[in-house]
């Protein structure tokens, strides 16, 4: 009996409790019914806070870095015009020689006697001119009186002829035999920089010999050439023809340079010339300019880089790389915000960079609101809360002159 009372008991409880859970549930859902509906998750996403700057277009020169190296703006290979013996080298090897200055000095003795025989030959023949033409007149007014043959008179002319001709060949001897004198100093034909000498003293050498006694450079100026592929050319060329860029004649034939170790020349120089004939191993032209090199810091042969100028756009936009992402296909492009403070998405062409900004082809307009900082896990339609960009005072110097590089 007293266990079919304890079963009645806890059955009676169970039973309480589940009804006590039923009413409990049934509030629950009273309260639920009477209250508001949640307002949408969007509108409890909090803003994410960002710098912007506006986009604003601006006169940007452009220019292109191209590779080349530097060549001597003159060089003269210097060779002996006679056969003879080198008695003495007259220069330092790699100084500064001047025009007219003597280089080498072959031994003249064998050519003075040229020369002193020639003019003794020549002596001759003017000492025999007044006898041979005193007997030519002579005849001549004999054959007037008739008392000489013609003959005989045609013999004496002809004679004081050949007497004149053979003086205008022993003086052409003579001038022959002074010039090869002459050249036994051997003369530096241009100003510039000599280098070693191929020969020394005692040396045998020949008329026009195939080897060079020495080379002379004029650095000063000195030439710079730079290939630029013909794609590069007709891109320049479309730009300029679509309006993109203007060419800048005041700007246009002014060169930069950077040398090898990075640092900027120090002289401008200006753009010479463009050749006409594309390199077929390379699809490439030479352009050629020249600078100024009066301390001799550019050597023949150096690699250097040419800042060579293509042309003004007057609207160019540029902006801070570090507002420019890329995606997964590395494609750039950035975010602005739009009118409704959300951030939104806008893919780039970009053309440069300039500095530490990139120059803008296409995807953002004049007056944008670009996103700067606040990137890091910003998703297009994002609520956003903008305040103006404040760039860094390094930074600040760094980009003092990006617009005129």
């Amino acid at each position: 009996m007293r266990f079919d009372k304890d079963f009645e008991k806890a059955y009676r409880s169970g039973v309480a409790t589940v009804i006590l859970a039923a009413l409990l549930v049934a509030a629950a859902l009273a309260l639920g019914c009477d209250r508001k509906p949640d307002a949408p998750a969007q509108s409890r996403v909090r803003a994410q806070a960002v710098s912007t700057v506006t986009v604003e277009p601006q006169r940007v020169t452009l220019s292109t870095e191209l590779s080349g190296r530097t060549t001597a703006y003159r060089i003269a290979e210097i060779r002996p015009r006679i056969n003879g013996l080198i008695l003495k080298r007259l220069f330092v090897e790699g100084s500064d020689v001047k025009a007219g200055q003597v280089l080498y000095q072959i031994d003249p003795a064998p050519f003075l006697a040229e020369l002193n025989s020639a003019e003794a030959s020549l002596a001759r023949a003017e000492a025999q001119i007044p006898s041979v033409g005193a007997k030519a007149a002579r005849y001549k007014e004999l054959l007037k009186a008739r008392t000489l043959s013609q003959q005989d008179y045609d013999d004496a002319a002809a004679a004081l002829n050949e007497l004149k001709a053979e003086i205008k060949s022993l003086q052409a001897s003579v001038e022959v035999a002074r010039i090869n004198l002459g050249y036994t100093k051997i003369t530096a034909p241009i100003s510039g920089r000599i280098g070693k000498s191929s020969v020394t003293d005692g040396a045998i050498v020949t008329a026009y010999q195939t080897t060079a006694l020495a080379t002379i450079q004029q650095l000063d100026p000195i030439y710079v050439d730079v290939p630029q592929s013909t794609t590069e050319l007709l891109r320049i060329k479309t730009r300029l023809q679509k309006g993109q860029l203007d060419r800048d004649e005041a700007e246009h034939n002014r060169v930069g340079l950077i040398l090898e170790d990075g640092q900027p020349y120090a002289h401008e120089g200006n753009l010479q010339f463009s050749d006409v004939t594309v390199d077929q191993t390379t699809g490439s032209v030479i352009l050629r300019a020249v600078f100024p090199n009066p301390d001799g810091t550019l050597l023949p042969g150096m690699f250097v880089k040419a800042v060579v100028p293509e042309g003004v756009d007057d609207n160019g936009i540029l902006i801070p790389q570090q507002a420019v992402s890329r995606d997964h296909q590395g494609n750039p492009f950035a975010m602005i915000v739009d009118g409704e403070s959300k951030a939104q998405r806008r893919p780039l062409t970009l053309d440069r960079a300039i500095g530490d900004k990139w120059l803008v082809l296409s995807g953002l307009a004049p007056g944008d609101t670009l996103i700067v900082e606040g990137l890091q896990m910003l998703r297009s339609g994002a609520p956003v809360q903008a305040t103006p960009y404040v760039a860094k005072e390094a930074d600040q110097s760094r980009n003092s002159g990006a617009g005129g590089e």
